[in-house]
């Protein structure tokens, strides 16, 4: 008997996933598996769920972690530095403007870009050229600094902040060193026609 329930076992193991397995005592009271409906006493067997695994693809294990993706090193530039204005250099302007000018050694490389930084905030976005304009600097010092990025946004070379001092002329100031004459009120920003004296009147007969 129990080599015929082995028997009947490894038989219900072979059969395909999706088939109907069915059960009844035959004429002498032995239980018989089948995959073909019986008349009479025949009952469906349920069966479990199958527990089969999906392959691992080829050169991979269960456990494996996806690989990182290799990072490009890093390039190294021999030499990076601001080249206007010079260190510790007073800028004079009315308006704050101030041009700044950078270079590298060797030269920019495909898909770097400079950052300017002002007092250590990035002053537009990065981009390819060593020319910088900026406007509406505060009275003051200020520090300078130049990064260069990679593609991937990394910092490969930054330079050590160079001090510069702002000094913003007032409308006073420029007046005192070029004084207004008649035909600057108005056009002149420190000549406005408010402070235009009021020109002498001639009279008719200036020689009477």
């Amino acid at each position: 008997m129990k080599r015929w329930l082995i028997i009947t076992s490894l038989w219900l193991i072979s059969l395909p996933a999706l088939a109907e397995v069915y059960t009844y005592l035959d004429a002498q009271g032995n239980r018989v598996f089948t995959d073909q409906p019986q008349p009479g006493n025949a009952k469906r067997v349920p069966l479990a769920p199958g527990n089969r695994m999906a392959a691992h693809p080829v050169g991979t294990t269960p456990n494996a972690s996806p690989r990182k993706t290799e990072e490009t090193p890093l390039f190294r530039y021999e030499m990076l530095r601001v080249l206007v204005p010079d260190p510790d250099a007073s800028v004079r302007s009315s308006a704050g403007e101030l041009i700044v000018s950078v270079t590298s050694e060797p030269s920019l490389q495909r898909g770097h870009r400079y950052r300017l930084l002002l007092d250590g905030k990035a002053t537009a976005e990065p981009g390819p050229s060593p020319v910088f304009a900026l406007s509406n600097v505060d009275r003051g010092s200020h520090h300078l600094a130049v990064e260069i990025l990679d593609e991937q946004g990394r910092i490969v070379e930054r330079t050590a902040n160079q001090p510069f001092h702002m000094l913003r002329i007032s409308l006073a100031q420029k007046r005192q060193v070029t004084p207004c004459v008649m035909t600057d009120y108005g056009k002149r920003p420190e000549c406005p026609l408010a402070d235009k004296p009021e020109e002498e009147k001639v009279g008719i007969f200036p020689f009477f």
